[in-house]
Parts: structure tokens; sequence; C-alpha cells
């Protein structure tokens, strides 16, 4: 809480945009020895933090193992595994590596989607109208919005879609390697090949998408793109990339997405603040897409006060 909450989220940040920096290094090996732009070692720094914290989380978290006993959550599971007969071993080090990969890549992506999703209403108002219109239909506002409701909220599944277009949260995905000799398209790869998949270039590409640079929902509600799957299964709309290499969390990732940003439409009323006029819709390149200047708002409540009680 508080002045470590917000450690946190600048631990996080660094790291996706550390990450997803331009590395020379990465391109001519022969030099990389020489980190000509400082990234691994500023990395490095990072990562030792990240160390400090995790060894941290998992010793108090050891501590409070009796008062979890008979209801283990996700830790005590990779902890038990640490010495398992009946499979593989995982090593402290798996452990912390796991728990790395959940508070970046299960954290800084999802929000900065609904930061995305959340900047494009405010641009247009009536798709904000028409989503919250939605909801009360569904939902009424006498209670919030429960996971159980988003298969009956089309057009909040929509808006999700076409802002994992426009907005991917990774818009190279993560760098693969070639593991053989290949041609594809006509395109000579040798193997180790170091391959990268523009995930942003496929969602505004104009053979794929009419109007690219339009942000609308409603694409996704008739013809062939209602049927378009953010999870892997149509190349035109691939955030979590695809096949054996998809995110390992992209199921959850949707959800999330679909879950929060709901919450936050149905929940309240959104406006730009008082005497702005523009909202800068700037990015900023690194691992994860984020904005370049923050997104600020004013909100305010939209449901029947009883409903924020439960």
């Amino acid at each position: 809480k508080g002045a470590e909450s917000n450690e946190f989220k600048d631990m996080v940040v660094e790291l996706m945009t550390s990450a997803g920096l331009f590395n020379v290094g990465d391109y001519i090996p022969a030099i990389a020895w020489m980190d000509l732009q400082g990234i691994v070692r500023k990395m490095k720094r990072t990562i030792n933090k990240w160390d400090v914290i995790i060894k941290k989380m998992v010793t108090e978290h050891t501590e409070l193992a009796r008062q979890r006993e008979g209801n283990p959550d996700f830790l005590d599971v990779l902890m038990s595994n640490r010495e398992n007969p009946q499979g593989p071993e995982l090593s402290m080090t798996n452990i912390k590596a796991l728990l790395l990969d959940l508070f970046t890549a299960g954290t800084d992506t999802s929000s900065s989607v609904i930061e995305w999703a959340l900047a494009e209403m405010l641009l247009n108002s009536d798709i904000l109208k028409r989503a919250q219109e939605e909801m009360d239909q569904v939902i009424g506002r006498n209670r919030r919005l429960q996971a159980s409701d988003i298969p009956k909220l089309p057009y909040l599944q929509a808006l999700c879609k076409e802002t994992f277009r426009k907005h991917p949260s990774t818009p190279l995905n993560l760098p693969r390697m070639a593991s053989e000799t290949c041609e594809v398209n006509g395109y000579y790869i040798p193997k180790n090949t170091r391959l990268s998949v523009n995930i942003w270039a496929i969602g505004r590409d104009p053979d794929v998408w009419e109007n690219p640079m339009e942000f609308n929902p409603e694409r996704f509600l008739s013809g062939k793109n209602a049927k378009i799957d953010p999870r892997g299964n149509d190349f035109e709309l691939i955030p979590f990339g695809a096949e054996r290499r998809i995110c390992a969390g992209a199921r959850m990732g949707v959800v999330m997405v679909e879950y929060f940003l709901g919450a936050l439409v149905h929940s309240f009323d959104w406006k730009l603040p008082d005497g702005m006029v523009e909202l800068n819709m700037d990015e900023t390149f690194g691992l994860a897409l984020q904005k370049t200047v923050p997104l600020a708002a004013m909100v305010t409540p939209r449901l029947h006060q009883n409903a924020y009680a439960t």
C-alpha cells in the first residue's frame, strides 16, 4: 500500500519499457558485450530490485502458510513442487521467474489496453454511451457487473476486440527464433534467425481492415468480423500471438480486460478534466504499448448508492 504500491507500479513499467528497447547488441552479437546503450546494465539493476521484493514476498508467504492450511493458493502449489518426487522439481529461480511473469505480463499489458479503451471512448462519447446503455439494459443500476454478465454484452466484447486491434498490448509480440532453415512466402529464413510479428501493423493494415485508423467497435458486431476471436484463432487479430507459442494467459487476459473495462464503464461516467480540450493519443514504444501521456479523467458514480456497498 502507499509508497510500496507506487514503487511496485513504477518497477513494472520500468521493466516492460527496458525489455522493449532496441538493443543494437541483439542484432550485432559481436559487440553485445560492450553494452553500448547501457540497456543490459539497467535491466540487471531492475531485476535485482525485483529479486529483493519477490524474496521478501515468498518469505512472508511461507511464514503464514499455516493460516492457509487446506486452502492453498498459487504460490503454495509452486512451493510444494520444490521437492516433488512424482514430477519435475521447481527451483527457487523457477518460482521467482513465474511470479515475475505474473506481476509484469499479467498486469501492465491488461491495464494498458484498458487505458487505451477509455481514452478512445473519451474521444467518442457515442461509443461510451452505447456501452453504458447496453449494460443498463442487461444489468441495470442496482448492482455492479458480474463475470456471468459478459456473454450477454456483445457491444462490450466488440469494444474490447477493437481495442486489441488498434492498441495491442505487445505491438511486436515477443521475439522468436527459427528452429530450422525454411522459406515463407518467398523469403529465405536461416536457422536461428530472430523473428518478430508486427501485431500493431496487422491491426492497421488497410488490406485487412476497412478504415483501420477509425476506432469502431461495430465492425465486430456483424459480418465475417463478428466471429473473429482474439485468442489466437484468427490471424487478423492476434494480440496474444497464436498457435503453440500463444501467450499462456490469453484467455485470462481477455476475461480481465472485458471484466475490468466493463466494470469501470458501467459504474462511472467519464469525461475529460475541466479545461482539457484535446486528449494526447501518442504512443510510447516498449514491450507494452503505453500512452506517452497517462490518461487523466474525471469520474462520477452512475449506479444507485447501494450497488457500491456490495
